[in-house]
């Protein structure tokens, strides 16, 4: 079963295949992805590793977290899930005081 790592603090020059060719010291990737603004295409400083097995996972984060990649500190540990915000329901606004001609509770 693949294991997705999150690796965080990157250095914005980072790219997918420094990413494969760290980690691939570790074990076998499945994939891996910086994550960048969909607007200018800029890094975020950070992105996911997804390694093939636990076993490379866990030895991904033994090697890697603490350590240096373009002089910078990284964090390296087992991704959370996705959050699902679903489609429907919560607190859209709306509510208040409608003071119009129909809101009902006065005389006419």
């Amino acid at each position: 079963m693949n294991k997705n790592l999150y690796v965080g603090n990157l250095s914005y020059k980072i790219t997918d295949d420094d990413l494969q060719s760290n980690f691939s010291e570790a074990g076998e990737i499945a994939s891996s992805s910086i994550i960048k603004d969909k607007f200018t295409g800029q890094s975020k400083g950070f992105g996911f590793v997804e390694m093939k097995t636990e076993e490379g996972a866990a030895e991904a984060i033994k090697m890697f977290h603490g350590g240096m990649l373009d002089g910078k500190a990284i964090t390296v540990n087992e991704a959370r899930p996705k959050k699902d915000f679903g489609t429907g329901g919560g607190n859209r606004g709306g509510g208040g005081f409608n003071r119009g001609p129909r809101s009902g509770g006065g005389r006419y």
